[in-house]
C-alpha cells in the first residue's frame, strides 16, 4: 500500500505503542488503526498530520520518526506540527534562512529554493561556479512540471508559474511520463530548448532578490519597491564577507545581472545538511500546495516527481480470479475479456487520485485502456462501472476465503464508507455510495483540468 501505513507499523513497533494508544490520541475507532497498521488502507495526507499530532503528545520521537520515514527527505522543520530547528551553524546564520519562506503568495520562493538545491547537488556542491538565472528557471519550470502538467495542482490565483509552463511547446517523452527521467535531464532538455527569454526575466523580476531579503531585512524596512531590488543587490555584493547572504551577483546592475554567486560557507552548510534542508523546504512547499488544494487526494504524491510507478499485480491477480469463473465484457468497448490478455484501468485517472486501490480499477484492453489515458470518463459509464464491480466482488467472494475476501476488499470499505463489508454485495448500496464518491470527484478533477466526458469510440 502507501507509505503512511508502512512508516506508521514501523514507528508503532520501534516505540512499543499499541494500535489503541494512537486511535485514543486520534479519537477514532482501533480498527481504522488497525487497517493503517497492516496497509489495507492508507490515511489521507490530512490524516498524517493528525496522526503526527497525536504522536507527538505520546512520544515526540516517535512523532519526528513517522515523518522522516513517511516523507524520505521532506523532514519538518518549525510548523504546526512539530518543533524541529534547521541544524546551527557557527558560521552561517541559519535563524535568517530559516524566514525565507515568511509572507508568501506565490509558489516562486519555494521553486527557486529547491531548484538551487537541486543544481548545487547535481554540481556535487561546487563552490566556484554562478548559477544563470537561465540555469535556475530551467529548473523551477522542470519541477512545477509535474504538479501542475501531470496531476493537475493549483499552485493559487495569484501564481504565473503554471501559465509560464502553458506558454511552452514541449515535447515530452514516454521516459518522463512514465517516471523513468529521474534526474528531470529529458524534461529539463525539452524546457531549455525553448525561448524563455520572456520567461526567465518574468519570473526572475523579484523572486531572486527578494528570495534573500530577510538577510537586510533592517536595511529594506520602509523603502519603496522600486528601491528594493537595487539596494538588495548593492547589500549582497558589498556585504558578502561581513552579513553572509545566501548569495551575491555577478553585477552591481541589475540590468546586467544574470546569475547569482552562492556563499562558499552557505555552500558548505548545504552540503552537510541537504536532506534536512531540502525537507525542510518541500514541507513547506507542501503546506503551500494543500492550501490551494484543500479537496485533492494525495497531494503529497503529486508534488515531485514519482519513482516508478508500482505493480498492479495482486490487483490483477484478483480481476483474473474472477475472470476464471465468470465471462466479462469491457465496460467501454462490450469486448469479451481474455484473462491472460487484460489491462487494469483507473476509472478515475491515476494521475488524479495518484493510488491503486481496486475500488477504482476494472479490466479493460491495452488499446482501450491506452485511449482512455488520463481522460474523465463519460457519466453514461457509471452504471455498468458499479454493476461491474459488483459482480466482481460476488464472485471473488464466493471463490476465495473468507479471511482473503475481507483482507482483499479493505479499500472497498474504507473509501466507499459501507457500515459492513456484505454491504458491498448489496447493488443498490453499492451504487449509492459509489455515486457519492465518484460524482465529487469526477466535479473536482474536471475543475482541475482534466478531460471530463470521454467515450470509446
Amino acid at each position: 500500500m502507501g507509505k503512511a501505513g508502512q512508516a506508521l507499523k514501523q514507528v508503532l513497533e520501534t516505540y512499543d505503542i499499541s494500535q489503541s494508544q494512537l486511535a485514543a490520541g486520534l479519537g477514532v475507532e482501533r480498527p481504522i488503526v488497525f487497517r493503517w497498521y497492516h496497509e489495507k488502507i492508507d490515511p489521507t495526507a490530512e490524516t498524517v498530520a493528525e496522526i503526527v499530532k497525536a504522536l507527538n503528545k505520546i512520544n515526540q520521537s516517535a512523532a519526528n520518526d513517522f515523518i522522516q520515514v513517511y516523507l524520505g527527505d521532506l523532514i519538518l522543520f518549525r510548523n504546526p506540527i512539530m518543533n524541529q530547528d534547521l541544524p546551527l551553524s557557527d558560521k552561517v546564520n541559519v535563524t535568517v534562512l530559516s524566514q525565507i519562506f515568511n509572507n508568501i503568495t506565490n509558489s516562486y520562493k519555494y521553486l527557486y529554493f529547491i531548484s538551487i538545491l537541486d543544481i548545487l547537488k547535481r554540481r556535487n556542491f561546487d563552490t566556484l561556479s554562478p548559477l544563470s538565472f537561465r540555469e535556475i528557471i530551467v529548473e523551477m519550470l522542470a519541477n512545477a512540471w509535474y504538479p501542475h502538467n501531470y496531476f493537475k495542482l493549483s499552485f493559487g490565483q495569484q501564481d504565473q508559474i503554471a501559465n509560464k509552463l502553458d506558454a511552452l511547446e514541449l515535447e515530452i517523452t514516454e521516459p518522463i511520463l512514465k517516471f523513468r527521467d529521474t534526474d528531470k535531464k529529458l524534461l529539463r532538455t525539452a524546457i531549455n530548448n525553448q525561448n524563455l527569454d520572456d520567461i526567465v526575466i518574468s519570473i526572475n523580476r523579484y523572486v531572486s532578490y527578494r528570495l534573500i531579503r530577510p538577510f537586510f531585512a533592517q536595511e529594506t524596512r520602509g523603502l519603496k519597491d522600486y528601491n528594493v531590488n537595487p539596494t538588495i543587490i548593492n547589500l549582497a555584493n558589498n556585504q558578502a564577507d561581513t552579513k553572509k547572504p545566501l548569495y551575491c551577483f555577478n553585477s552591481e546592475d541589475q540590468k546586467n545581472c544574470n546569475a547569482i554567486i552562492l556563499h562558499p560557507d552557505w555552500i558548505q552548510y548545504l552540503e552537510e545538511n541537504y536532506t534536512i534542508v531540502r525537507g525542510w523546504a518541500s514541507w513547506e512547499w507542501l503546506n503551500y500546495m494543500q492550501q490551494r488544494n484543500p479537496s485533492t487526494p494525495n497531494v503529497v504524491n503529486k508534488l515531485f516527481m514519482p519513482q516508478e510507478r508500482d505493480s498492479l499485480g495482486n490487483q490483477t491477480k484478483y480481476w483474473k480470479t474472477i475472470l476464471e469463473h465468470r465471462e466479462i465484457e469491457c465496460i467501454y468497448s462490450k469486448i469479451k475479456l481474455n484473462k491472460n490478455e487484460i489491462s487494469l484501468d483507473h476509472y478515475l485517472p491515476w494521475s488524479f487520485v495518484a493510488h491503486d486501490q481496486l475500488w477504482n480499477l476494472i479490466p479493460t484492453t491495452k488499446s482501450v485502456n491506452s485511449s482512455k489515458s488520463n481522460n474523465l470518463p463519460s457519466e453514461v459509464y457509471l452504471g455498468d462501472f458499479v454493476s461491474l464491480q459488483h459482480l466482481g466482488l460476488t464472485i471473488y467472494k464466493q471463490n476465495v476465503s473468507q479471511a482473503k475476501w475481507l483482507n482483499d476488499i479493505e479499500s472497498f470499505v474504507a473509501e466507499l464508507k459501507v457500515d459492513q463489508p456484505d454491504d458491498l454485495l448489496n447493488l443498490e448500496i453499492l451504487m449509492n455510495v459509489y455515486t457519492k464518491t465518484i460524482q465529487p470527484l469526477i466535479s473536482l478533477a474536471t475543475l482541475q483540468g482534466f478531460s471530463p466526458d470521454w467515450i470509446y469510440v
